[in-house]
């Protein structure tokens, strides 16, 4: 009777700390993909306060370029704003897919700002705007980089919690549902964003 039961003990103590290993590395893997969206966020932080100081250089040479100026503030406001929504939760799906369309019609909007800087040689000249567009590409590289540490670390946390057996405990623990994958709706806009040339 006593051995039946240190084997029925030793069972129980296994079970015990497989589960809380799983439970452990289910909370390890979820904050280390909020950490990496922490790094992405401050990186987009650098970029929407370098943006407006872009478009108040290119003011004063693009007068009649109202719209262009316009619609890079208001998609860079947009972002930002999106940005904190997904900041404050990076678990949630629609908080990271607003973000990705923001991301996404911001890279469209500098994409047409560059074009119409193109135009306008003595701005592609001045050193003000050689320094901000260094800035910007240095900070869109940054983006890039925790970007994909960010999606590494959301395939790692669901590729985890969707094996067997994992998977039957996930829901139970709170780790129902997937993370999200920080993509850009429009990558060839993305791709073309940090090449920024004045």
């Amino acid at each position: 009777m006593s051995i039946t039961l240190i084997v029925i003990l030793v069972l129980v103590a296994l079970v015990f700390f497989y589960v809380t290993g799983v439970f452990n590395k289910l909370v390890t893997l979820k904050n280390r993909y909020k950490n990496a969206f922490a790094q992405i966020e401050v990186q987009l932080k650098r970029r929407y306060d370098l943006i407006p100081n872009l478009v108040e250089t290119a003011k004063g040479y693009i007068k009649h370029e109202r719209q262009t100026l316009e619609a890079v503030v208001e998609a860079r406001n947009t972002a930002q704003n999106m940005l904190s929504k997904a900041a404050a939760d990076p678990s949630n799906t629609d908080a990271i897919k607003g973000l990705s369309g923001a991301e996404s019609k911001l890279g469209e909007a500098m994409m047409n700002f560059n074009m119409v800087m193109e135009a306008y040689p003595d701005l592609k000249a001045n050193q003000n705007m050689l320094q901000l567009s260094e800035e910007l590409i240095s900070t869109e590289n940054k983006v890039s980089f925790s970007r994909q540490a960010f999606n590494d670390q959301v395939m790692a946390y669901n590729t985890y919690k969707q094996t067997f057996p994992q998977v039957f405990f996930a829901a139970r623990f709170g780790h129902g549902q997937d993370a999200t994958l920080l993509e850009f709706e429009d990558t060839v806009a993305i791709q073309a964003a940090p090449k920024v040339s004045f």
